[in-house]
């Protein structure tokens, strides 16, 4: 349901690039690789679903938090995320997102491994899609989610984000 908002935003570097940030006043609702100008048309299509009306604002004290935990991730000392979300997707992608949390750091899992975590064993390419749509690069792993024959298929941020985050966790790949 469409209503008014305030969005904050900032960019942080990272060892994948620039990683733009997106928050409410409810916690963080995206993280998305690139500059926010570079992101301007996909940020401001995903606003217009959303929200009536949206106002942009610059803020680098919002992310401290999302800052620190995703540079500690980046400098191995952390490998789960405990901040405060607020997601907008529907109710199957939530459910998959949320699966995604449940992948252990250097680990991996296949869309259908996902698709029966969710107890929807017949949605794997419905799993894709949600997989697709995650607004939660990192936070919600979905780096971690590989095709069943262990290739790295379909990757928002792009393969060689990826296959960096993967060697960064040093993965084994692990498939029920």
């Amino acid at each position: 349901m469409a209503k008014r908002s305030i969005l904050y935003f900032d960019e942080m570097e990272s060892p994948v690039g620039p990683i733009t940030l997106v928050a409410t006043e409810s916690g963080l609702c995206r993280l998305d690789y690139g500059t926010p100008r570079d992101l301007e048309p996909k940020l401001s299509s995903w606003s217009k679903k959303y929200f009536l009306c949206s106002e942009w604002i610059q803020d680098k004290e919002k992310f401290h938090d999302a800052r620190k935990q995703l540079q500690e991730y980046f400098a191995k000392t952390r490998q789960t995320f405990d901040i405060k979300l607020d997601l907008y997707g529907s109710p199957f992608q939530q459910k998959v997102w949320k699966a995604l949390v449940d992948i252990p750091f250097g680990e991996t899992r296949s869309y259908k491994d996902i698709a029966l975590a969710i107890h929807s064993p017949k949605a794997v390419r419905a799993v894709g899609g949600a997989v697709n749509k995650n607004p939660m690069s990192i936070i919600y792993p979905c780096h971690r989610v590989i095709g069943s024959n262990g290739a790295l298929v379909g990757y928002a941020g792009g393969l060689d984000k990826k296959e960096h985050l993967l060697e960064h966790e040093q993965v084994k790949a692990v498939s029920s």
